[in-house]
């Protein structure tokens, strides 16, 4: 997985840490965990989430989880880090986004750090990856623009 794609990082509700798509399956999806690698069936009637569709409550706006990893990275040099204690985990998310503080419950930064350090321990989450999504996106306006200087038929 070269591109930081979490369309097929899952978070299933009930199952500890995080799942990678494999297969869809007639009654749902196989994923793997990346944390043991354990293949199973996710059932439809599970509650998964792709990680790519969650945000959390900043002061302004939603956040994309994805930006708030990014940025947690960057702090980190691409590193794992330490998860805060209980009573740090605020603080400790407020040093890299702005949260909403009323909102944001710590038992979620807790999760959130854990999925981080699962993400960069899997390479998932890398500076390549998010160069070469920067390279993709510098590439994709010069087609656009090569585009619109087409001379018009008559």
């Amino acid at each position: 997985m070269n591109k930081m794609d979490l369309t097929s990082i899952f978070t299933i509700g009930g199952k500890p840490g995080l799942q990678k798509l494999v297969a869809k399956s007639a009654s749902g999806v196989i994923v793997e965990s990346l944390t043991d690698g354990k293949r199973f069936n996710a059932y439809s009637s599970y509650k998964i989430s792709s990680l790519e569709d969650i945000s959390i409550y900043g002061e302004e706006e939603d956040i994309p989880l994805r930006e708030v990893l990014i940025k947690i990275a960057e702090g980190n040099s691409f590193e794992q880090m330490e998860i805060p204690k209980k009573g740090e985990l605020i603080a400790a998310l407020n040093g890299f986004i702005a949260i909403d503080q009323e909102r944001v419950y710590e038992s979620d930064i807790k999760k959130l750090f854990a999925w981080y350090n699962i993400l960069i321990k899997s390479e998932i989450l890398t500076q390549e990856s998010l160069k070469e999504e920067g390279e993709e996106e510098e590439k994709a306006p010069v087609a656009e623009e090569k585009k619109e200087q087409a001379p018009a038929e008559k």
